[in-house]
Protein backbone atom coordinates (compact mmCIF):
# COMPACT_ATOMS: atom_id res chain seq x y z
CA UNK A 1 0.00 0.00 0.00
CA UNK A 2 2.86 2.57 1.34
CA UNK A 3 6.10 1.77 -0.84
CA UNK A 4 9.47 2.81 -0.60
CA UNK A 5 9.10 3.72 3.11
CA UNK A 6 6.22 6.46 1.78
CA UNK A 7 4.13 4.94 4.81
CA UNK A 8 3.72 2.01 7.53
CA UNK A 9 4.98 -0.95 6.41
CA UNK A 10 2.82 -4.28 6.46
CA UNK A 11 4.88 -5.83 8.56
CA UNK A 12 8.04 -4.09 9.88
CA UNK A 13 9.55 -6.30 12.09
CA UNK A 14 9.12 -9.05 9.76
CA UNK A 15 10.78 -12.45 10.48
CA UNK A 16 13.94 -11.66 12.54
CA UNK A 17 11.93 -11.44 15.67
CA UNK A 18 10.25 -14.43 17.52
CA UNK A 19 6.59 -15.54 17.04
CA UNK A 20 4.21 -15.44 20.17
CA UNK A 21 0.81 -14.86 21.28
CA UNK A 22 -0.25 -11.65 20.32
CA UNK A 23 -2.77 -8.75 21.80
CA UNK A 24 -3.56 -7.06 18.78
CA UNK A 25 -4.45 -8.03 14.90
CA UNK A 26 -2.82 -5.54 12.46
CA UNK A 27 -5.92 -3.95 10.47
CA UNK A 28 -4.79 -2.56 7.05
CA UNK A 29 -8.00 -1.95 4.85
CA UNK A 30 -10.24 0.98 4.56
CA UNK A 31 -7.98 3.60 4.63
CA UNK A 32 -9.61 6.98 3.14
CA UNK A 33 -7.91 9.08 0.53
CA UNK A 34 -7.49 11.62 3.38
CA UNK A 35 -5.80 8.80 5.39
CA UNK A 36 -3.92 7.96 2.79
CA UNK A 37 -2.47 11.08 1.86
CA UNK A 38 -1.59 11.78 5.27
CA UNK A 39 0.42 8.88 5.26
CA UNK A 40 2.15 9.11 2.43
CA UNK A 41 3.23 13.12 3.61
CA UNK A 42 3.79 12.51 6.99
CA UNK A 43 5.20 9.55 7.83
CA UNK A 44 8.42 10.34 6.16
CA UNK A 45 8.75 12.71 9.47
CA UNK A 46 6.51 11.79 12.15
CA UNK A 47 6.03 7.93 11.42
CA UNK A 48 7.99 5.34 13.09
CA UNK A 49 7.94 1.44 12.01
CA UNK A 50 8.63 -0.58 14.77
CA UNK A 51 11.54 -2.78 13.43
CA UNK A 52 13.04 -3.87 16.48
CA UNK A 53 16.40 -3.12 14.87
CA UNK A 54 17.91 0.10 16.77
CA UNK A 55 17.47 2.21 19.76
CA UNK A 56 14.76 5.31 19.07
CA UNK A 57 16.76 8.80 20.19
CA UNK A 58 13.48 10.25 21.96
CA UNK A 59 15.00 13.27 22.33
CA UNK A 60 15.92 13.46 18.50
CA UNK A 61 12.49 12.46 17.57
CA UNK A 62 10.74 14.92 20.10
CA UNK A 63 13.05 17.98 20.41
CA UNK A 64 13.78 17.18 23.46
CA UNK A 65 10.03 17.04 24.94
CA UNK A 66 9.72 14.68 27.71
CA UNK A 67 7.90 11.81 26.07
CA UNK A 68 4.79 9.40 27.28
CA UNK A 69 4.12 6.32 25.41
CA UNK A 70 0.71 5.71 24.41
CA UNK A 71 -0.14 1.80 23.26
CA UNK A 72 -3.41 1.82 21.17
CA UNK A 73 -4.63 5.17 20.51
CA UNK A 74 -7.82 4.51 17.52
CA UNK A 75 -8.57 6.95 15.32
CA UNK A 76 -6.71 8.97 17.32
CA UNK A 77 -8.82 11.62 18.56
CA UNK A 78 -8.20 11.73 21.91
CA UNK A 79 -4.84 11.43 21.66
CA UNK A 80 -4.77 14.60 19.59
CA UNK A 81 -6.64 16.60 22.19
CA UNK A 82 -4.54 15.88 24.79
CA UNK A 83 -1.32 16.76 22.46
CA UNK A 84 -3.25 20.16 22.12
CA UNK A 85 -3.80 20.45 26.13
CA UNK A 86 -0.22 19.75 27.00
CA UNK A 87 2.05 20.98 24.24
CA UNK A 88 5.59 20.71 26.34
CA UNK A 89 4.91 16.67 26.10
CA UNK A 90 5.41 14.29 23.45
CA UNK A 91 2.88 11.67 23.02
CA UNK A 92 4.33 8.62 21.12
CA UNK A 93 1.24 7.31 19.68
CA UNK A 94 1.64 2.83 19.11
CA UNK A 95 -0.95 1.32 17.34
CA UNK A 96 -1.04 -1.41 14.16
CA UNK A 97 -4.70 0.56 12.46
CA UNK A 98 -3.48 1.77 9.63
CA UNK A 99 -7.00 4.37 9.33
CA UNK A 100 -6.31 5.42 12.83
CA UNK A 101 -2.34 6.33 11.93
CA UNK A 102 -3.55 8.52 8.90
CA UNK A 103 -6.50 10.04 10.90
CA UNK A 104 -3.74 11.19 13.82
CA UNK A 105 -1.44 12.40 11.90
CA UNK A 106 -4.16 14.61 9.65
CA UNK A 107 -5.13 16.11 13.02
CA UNK A 108 -1.74 16.32 14.24
CA UNK A 109 -1.09 18.45 10.99
CA UNK A 110 -4.58 20.13 10.57
CA UNK A 111 -4.45 21.30 14.34
CA UNK A 112 -0.49 22.28 14.78
CA UNK A 113 0.40 19.57 16.56
CA UNK A 114 3.89 18.92 16.48
CA UNK A 115 4.56 17.00 19.72
CA UNK A 116 2.83 13.99 18.18
CA UNK A 117 4.69 10.75 16.54
CA UNK A 118 2.98 7.60 15.33
CA UNK A 119 4.87 3.87 15.77
CA UNK A 120 3.76 1.12 13.77
CA UNK A 121 3.60 -2.31 15.29
CA UNK A 122 4.57 -4.40 18.03
CA UNK A 123 4.88 -2.62 21.34
CA UNK A 124 6.51 -5.29 23.16
CA UNK A 125 9.15 -5.43 20.32
CA UNK A 126 9.14 -1.03 20.70
CA UNK A 127 9.60 -0.98 24.44
CA UNK A 128 12.75 -4.50 24.48
CA UNK A 129 14.54 -3.42 21.66
CA UNK A 130 13.97 0.08 20.67
CA UNK A 131 13.31 2.36 23.83
CA UNK A 132 16.31 2.78 26.61
CA UNK A 133 15.96 2.35 30.08
CA UNK A 134 14.13 4.94 32.29
CA UNK A 135 13.52 6.91 28.87
CA UNK A 136 9.45 7.02 29.10
CA UNK A 137 7.65 10.06 31.42
CA UNK A 138 4.28 7.85 31.35
CA UNK A 139 2.83 5.23 29.35
CA UNK A 140 -1.22 4.92 28.75
CA UNK A 141 -3.42 2.53 27.82
CA UNK A 142 -6.77 2.96 27.19
CA UNK A 143 -9.28 0.52 26.52
CA UNK A 144 -7.44 -2.21 24.99
CA UNK A 145 -8.94 -5.23 23.61
CA UNK A 146 -10.53 -7.09 26.91
CA UNK A 147 -10.82 -10.23 24.54
CA UNK A 148 -13.68 -11.35 27.17
CA UNK A 149 -13.47 -15.22 26.07
CA UNK A 150 -11.38 -17.20 28.64
CA UNK A 151 -9.39 -18.77 26.60
CA UNK A 152 -8.55 -15.51 24.78
CA UNK A 153 -7.53 -14.36 28.18
CA UNK A 154 -3.60 -14.97 27.29
CA UNK A 155 -4.23 -12.04 24.22
CA UNK A 156 -4.66 -9.34 26.61
CA UNK A 157 -1.99 -6.53 26.91
CA UNK A 158 -2.17 -6.24 30.62
CA UNK A 159 0.09 -9.14 32.08
CA UNK A 160 2.91 -9.20 34.83
CA UNK A 161 5.45 -9.67 32.08
CA UNK A 162 4.23 -6.41 29.97
CA UNK A 163 4.13 -3.81 33.25
CA UNK A 164 7.74 -5.66 34.24
CA UNK A 165 9.30 -4.67 31.05
CA UNK A 166 7.09 -0.93 30.94
CA UNK A 167 8.38 -0.52 34.02
CA UNK A 168 12.35 -0.60 33.14
CA UNK A 169 11.37 1.99 30.15
CA UNK A 170 9.97 4.66 32.69
CA UNK A 171 11.82 7.31 34.45
CA UNK A 172 11.46 7.48 38.05
CA UNK A 173 8.08 9.42 39.13
CA UNK A 174 6.60 8.61 35.48
CA UNK A 175 2.77 7.76 35.35
CA UNK A 176 1.00 4.36 34.34
CA UNK A 177 -2.55 5.14 33.10
CA UNK A 178 -4.71 2.58 32.30
CA UNK A 179 -8.56 2.78 31.36
CA UNK A 180 -11.20 -0.11 30.63
CA UNK A 181 -14.85 -0.91 30.90
CA UNK A 182 -14.81 -4.19 31.09
CA UNK A 183 -15.12 -5.08 34.83
CA UNK A 184 -12.87 -8.13 34.62
CA UNK A 185 -9.91 -6.58 32.56
CA UNK A 186 -10.33 -4.00 35.44
CA UNK A 187 -9.90 -6.26 38.07
CA UNK A 188 -6.53 -7.89 36.06
CA UNK A 189 -5.14 -4.99 35.50
CA UNK A 190 -5.10 -3.73 38.90
CA UNK A 191 -3.88 -7.33 40.43
CA UNK A 192 -1.07 -6.90 37.92
CA UNK A 193 -0.23 -3.45 38.64
CA UNK A 194 -0.08 -3.74 42.18
CA UNK A 195 1.92 -6.97 42.01
CA UNK A 196 4.33 -5.00 40.34
CA UNK A 197 7.37 -3.54 42.77
CA UNK A 198 8.63 -0.96 40.74
CA UNK A 199 5.20 0.58 40.48
CA UNK A 200 2.88 2.41 43.55
CA UNK A 201 -1.24 2.86 42.87
CA UNK A 202 -1.67 6.54 43.57
CA UNK A 203 -5.25 5.65 44.88
CA UNK A 204 -6.69 2.62 47.83
CA UNK A 205 -7.73 0.77 44.27
CA UNK A 206 -9.19 2.48 41.12
CA UNK A 207 -9.09 6.17 40.90
CA UNK A 208 -11.35 8.52 39.61
CA UNK A 209 -11.28 9.72 35.87
CA UNK A 210 -8.96 12.79 35.54
CA UNK A 211 -9.14 15.97 33.65
CA UNK A 212 -6.50 15.25 31.38
CA UNK A 213 -7.79 11.55 29.64
CA UNK A 214 -10.67 12.88 27.39
CA UNK A 215 -14.13 11.38 27.23
CA UNK A 216 -13.35 9.34 23.67
CA UNK A 217 -16.73 8.20 21.58
CA UNK A 218 -16.11 4.61 22.31
CA UNK A 219 -16.20 5.21 26.28
CA UNK A 220 -19.71 7.55 25.41
CA UNK A 221 -21.00 4.45 23.96
CA UNK A 222 -19.87 2.26 26.71
CA UNK A 223 -21.57 4.51 28.94
CA UNK A 224 -24.43 4.80 27.27
CA UNK A 225 -25.04 0.69 27.31
CA UNK A 226 -24.25 1.09 30.95
CA UNK A 227 -20.94 0.23 31.30
CA UNK A 228 -18.46 1.24 34.03
CA UNK A 229 -15.33 2.64 33.43
CA UNK A 230 -12.39 2.09 35.41
CA UNK A 231 -9.12 4.36 35.60
CA UNK A 232 -5.89 3.32 37.24
CA UNK A 233 -2.85 5.59 37.81
CA UNK A 234 0.39 4.05 39.01
CA UNK A 235 3.80 5.86 39.78
CA UNK A 236 6.99 4.81 39.00
CA UNK A 237 8.90 4.75 42.06
CA UNK A 238 12.22 6.47 42.18
CA UNK A 239 14.35 3.35 43.17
Amino acid sequence: MFPDGTGPAADPAGSHHERRIRSFQPRRSRVSPTQADALRRLWPTWGLDIDGLSRIDLDAFFDGLPVVLEIGFGMGEATAQMAAADPDTGILGCDVHTPGQGNLLGLAERNGLSNIRVANGDAIILLREMLAPASLAGLRVYFPDPWPKKRHHKRRLVQPEFIALAATRLAPGALVHCATDWEPYAEQMLEVLSAEPALENLYPGYAPRPDFRPLTKFEGQGLDKGHVVHDLLFRRRDA
